[in-house]
């Protein structure tokens, strides 16, 4: 491997990849990865310059061959990489991310936020009005949000999340101002939202889905003593009963343990057909067509006794996640691999 090779990082190296792929190729490599990895190889793309035709071989190594032919970059990769993500993710998912990436690089105001750590986010935020922290912490992605929530002071924690929960958009002045006022921290010029579409009761369930379950259920116990009904509200977008589908199949067996029979027959009544196989095939094979002919049996059930059975399932399976025996697909806290 080549000395420039070496210097390269993985990001750059993927980078690399995608430019020497041309539009078409590498708009099908990208629709395959999430994204926060999009951004990343994105950013590094835009920030690419004076790549050797040796350096393209060794990074392709194996594809050296293909590569050959494709190795002259030339200069627009800004119009490259419009392009490629609008061909890879469509026109209206593009936008945002190309925003990103390509004003990422000199991004002042509120755009620029998205590109600091969560711990120096916190520290310009730690002494400002929660009101301030809700629009900043609801113009930013739900798991950069939820990082910076956490290196806030834990007392502020509960009446950010109420008022981010309880934020139903901000005027655009309001934000152009707010954006001026970082801009001169930044010294320069802010490029970024100008419309107040966001904040909302789901946008707080968003953040507290990520921040892990220890913070989230400190968190929602303070909010329940102020707001109860917006506790419940807040606890019903967290985990929906269609998010069960997201549950390995070792979990489902140990909630269907767990779960009378009568009770998941009438919470299936209302299910997707996704979600109802999800059941039945971690089921014994005479269980599963049981539970079939069960519920086309099943007459009519009012949607209020449907949307009971369903509530005690989840309850059931937040029970079994904070023991351990269970991951809710979708929530924050530790990783397993």
């Amino acid at each position: 491997m080549s000395e420039a090779q070496l210097s390269r990082s993985g990001v750059d190296r993927a980078a690399i990849l995608l430019l020497a792929l041309g539009e078409q190729d590498a708009a099908q490599v990208l629709r395959h990865l999430g994204a926060k990895d999009v951004q990343r190889v994105g950013a590094a793309m835009a920030q690419l310059s004076a790549v050797s035709r040796e350096e393209v071989s060794n990074v392709l190594s194996t594809f050296s061959n293909s590569v050959d032919q494709q190795t002259s970059f030339g200069v627009g990769t800004d119009e490259y990489i419009r392009k490629v993500l609008n061909e890879a993710l469509g026109a209206d998912k593009a936008g945002g991310v190309i925003d990103r990436i390509l004003r990422g690089r000199s991004g002042r105001g509120l755009e620029a936020l998205r590109w600091m750590e969560a711990k120096a986010v916190a520290e310009m935020l730690r002494n400002e009005h929660p009101q301030i922290i809700s629009i900043v912490l609801s113009y930013l992605d739900a798991d950069q949000a939820a990082e910076i929530l956490t290196q806030l002071p834990e007392a502020s924690r509960a009446e950010i999340l109420m008022r981010i929960a309880t934020l139903d958009g901000v005027h655009p002045s309001a934000l152009n101002e707010l954006d001026e006022v970082l801009e001169k921290q930044f010294s320069g010029n802010g490029a970024g939202k100008t419309a107040g579409g966001f904040g909302g009761p789901k946008a707080a369930a968003e953040i507290l889905n990520l921040i892990g379950t220890a913070q989230e259920g400190k968190i929602m116990a303070q909010i329940a003593k102020v707001d109860e009904p917006l506790s419940q509200k807040l606890q019903d977008l967290m985990f929906v009963f269609e998010d069960l589908t997201e549950v390995d199949d070792r979990g489902m067996q140990e909630l269907l343990r767990e779960v009378p029979g009568d009770k998941l027959i009438i919470a299936l009544k209302a299910a997707d057909e996704t979600l109802k196989q999800k059941f039945f095939k971690n089921m014994s094979e005479r269980a599963g067509q049981m539970m079939k002919d069960d519920l086309e049996a099943k007459g009519p059930v009012r949607l209020s006794e449907v949307e009971a059975a369903q509530k005690e399932i989840l309850m059931t399976a937040k029970r079994m996640s904070d023991e351990g025996r269970l991951a809710l697909g979708g929530k924050g806290g530790e990783q397993y691999v």
